[in-house]
């Protein structure tokens, strides 16, 4: 339902929703405050006299001078609110503030155009976004967003004093204070230069799920929704909605039954994370998509990392990680975790997950297309420098690498003997070297594929969307995206039993485990270690703990 056809619903106290996309899940209900999207939006523009250039160039100048200080500022809050890896989101944004070409590029705009400092700025900084936005490439379109907020910084400190907030009708402005924030999109300085501790949510016109602010988001723990166009024209600050970041919903003007229910969900969360000890010969890991998670890994007890899905640390700090870089983050999380183990994937990027620096092909079919194995096998420098990073980090703590998108035993051999190739001659610890069972082809040949690996890893998301031919993100079909059908559980059994012959460790990582049904199937079919994402770990203990009282 298009948001502008509903104008007079949303100024009515009729309830109703909306349905947008997940930026970040989680639900929240709270008063709206709309954010003033419209301060930089339509700059003064006007010619200058030959006299007053030297005196707009030293307005550039400061403004510059004092968007980087304010960045700095930022940056250096982020670090330590969330960690370095976020904090290098204003790295980048630093960068281009301190690159003299742009600088150079405005000053030119004022001396031969004799344009004013704000109306130089932004005809340069349109210029990068149009270019960035024009590029094939999704996840550098979604760069240019990153050269807005740039400009949008610098305009500010050329002295527009308008409010960020819209509070309109109201007698003071809580500036988001335990409210949903509405803007047109979500943007790092946006979610980083306000307190986010009280921000309630976050509603968006616009923005991808990959772009670095939703990722932002979700590392703060906000719920965000997206893709409602149009509705930060119509609501009015101080409106009450209920952001449902699971669903992509937005709940306008919502009864008090559902308010109620929104609570209740959300008190029952707060007993969930609770942290449950240990369940007898079920072992419960945790999945994480980046080092920060694990500290509340570590905070649920988790018996060990099952799933470190380690492309998020690249998409989450928008560039190609250097051996360095990742031998730092792999060393953190395995001194994080002592003596438990970890257990790396390798990077499975590709198809909804385009690796930042990296040149595609366009694809028909990217899901089907040069992904997980098959990227890394036509990109050795990439595979490498993990590989020796994985190894560097193998001396500090229990190190699990897993090959990810396997579709034969020839392919794990291989990209195994690239491996071993590339941290030749290195010291290292004692490094298990598994395969990911998500394509059907390597679960049927799981028997064989097993005499080589050191353990198993079922990819359960990915492998529903692939043994039953359905896209788990296309909403149209996600009716059919559910996997409590005989042939898989007939499956993961087959696949159980080739690891029992072979004395090999299996385990299924994906959130089917936190559902109590499926936990009793996983079970039954002889996968005893499960891995899900750490706040549902409580609850899974709680639910195996009961399945077993009932064997007994």
């Amino acid at each position: 339902m298009p948001v502008q056809n509903n104008k007079k619903k949303i100024m009515s106290k009729r309830e109703f929703s909306l349905k947008g996309h997940s930026l970040s899940k989680g639900v929240a209900v709270a008063r709206i405050c709309l954010f003033n999207d419209t301060v930089h939006r339509e700059p003064s523009y006007y010619k200058i006299n030959v006299d007053n250039i030297d005196k707009e160039k030293k307005r550039i100048e400061r403004a510059f001078n004092e968007a980087i200080e304010k960045t700095t500022s930022i940056k250096k809050e982020t670090a330590q609110k969330l960690g370095k890896s976020e904090a290098g989101i204003f790295e980048a944004h630093l960068m281009i503030l301190k690159d003299r070409s742009v600088r150079r590029k405005i000053d030119t705009a004022v001396e031969q155009k004799h344009l004013n400092a704000e109306a130089a700025v932004s005809e340069i900084f349109e210029d990068y976004e149009k270019r960035i936005a024009s590029i094939d490439d999704e996840y550098l379109k979604q760069r240019s967003s990153d050269i807005a907020e740039i400009k949008s910084r610098i305009l500010s400190h050329l002295g527009k004093t308008d409010s960020a907030f819209n509070c309109k009708d109201q007698t003071y402005c809580v500036r988001g204070k335990n409210r949903i924030i509405v803007a047109e999109e979500l943007t790092p300085h946006l979610t980083m230069d306000m307190n986010t501790a009280n921000v309630a949510g976050f509603i968006t016109e616009k923005g991808g799920p990959g772009s670095h602010a939703a990722i932002l988001a979700r590392a703060l723990g906000i719920p965000a929704v997206s893709g409602l166009q149009g509705i930060h024209s119509f609501l009015n600050c101080g409106m009450e909605v209920i952001v449902d970041g699971d669903s992509g919903k937005v709940l306008v003007n919502p009864s008090e039954e559902a308010v109620s229910k929104v609570k209740e969900i959300k008190a029952k969360g707060l007993i969930k994370i609770s942290k449950v000890s240990p369940v007898k010969n079920v072992k419960v890991l945790a999945n994480v998509n980046t080092s920060s998670d694990i500290a509340e890994a570590v905070e649920m007890d988790a018996e060990g990392i099952g799933l470190y899905r380690t492309e998020f640390e690249f998409i989450r700090e928008g560039k190609m990680l250097s051996e360095e870089e990742q031998y730092e983050l792999y060393v953190k999380a395995v001194k994080e975790m002592k003596d438990k183990p970890v257990y790396f994937r390798m990077l499975d990027l590709g198809s909804d997950k385009p690796a930042p620096g990296l040149k595609y092909m366009r694809e028909e079919n990217p899901a089907l297309g040069l992904r997980g194995a098959r990227l890394l096998e036509a990109n050795e420098d990439l595979l490498e420098a993990q590989s020796r990073a994985l190894s560097g980090a193998s001396l500090y703590g229990n190190v699990n690498v897993m090959v990810p998108m396997v579709i034969d035993t020839k392919q794990f051999l291989n990209i195994k003997k690239k491996f071993y190739k590339a941290i030749e001659g290195r010291k290292s610890g004692d490094i298990k070297f598994g395969a990911m069972f998500e394509v059907p082809a390597a679960c049927l040949q799981a028997d064989n594929i097993l005499k080589e690996a050191d353990f198993a890893s079922i990819g359960s998301n990915d492998l529903v969307q692939y043994l039953f031919a359905v896209d788990r993100n296309n909403d149209s079909v996600s009716y059919d995206y559910h996997p409590d059908r005989e042939v898989l559980w007939t499956l993961l059994k087959n696949m159980a039993d080739a690891a029992h012959r072979h004395k090999r460790p299996i385990s299924i990582c994906g959130e089917m485990a936190a559902e109590i049904e499926f936990l009793k199937k996983i079970l039954d079919a002889g996968i005893n270690t499960v891995s899900v994402s750490p706040r549902f770990i409580p609850e899974v203990r709680k639910n195996a703990s009961g399945q077993l009282k009932k064997k007994e």
